[in-house]
């Protein structure tokens, strides 16, 4: 029984990950691959962000907002952000492959 219900959250985990990684994307999200490519198949200086961890998305947009991390443009677009929507745009990029 117990084996039963494992898969079966495995199963809704699955399910509930490919739905939100084919969501559309939260605002301000869409208008960063302006400089970030959405491609793997792109070579670039900026890095991809599909599929890097929310966490790190987050950090990156605290240090860029606090001046704590160098920037040419990062910086000023960070601050157009708030806490919340910089959560809802790294956990989208997160999800995405």
């Amino acid at each position: 029984m117990s084996r039963l219900v494992a898969t079966a959250i495995v199963a809704v985990a699955a399910a509930a990950a490919a739905v939100v990684a084919s969501a559309e994307p939260p605002a301000g999200a869409a208008g960063c691959s302006g400089c970030h490519p959405a491609s793997p198949r792109v070579t670039s200086t900026v890095p991809r962000l599909a599929g890097i961890d929310r966490a790190v998305i987050v950090r990156a947009m605290q240090d860029f907002r606090s001046g704590q991390r160098a920037a040419t443009v990062m910086d000023r677009i960070a601050k157009g952000f708030t806490d919340d929507e910089s959560q809802a745009i790294a956990a989208w990029f997160a999800t995405q492959k």
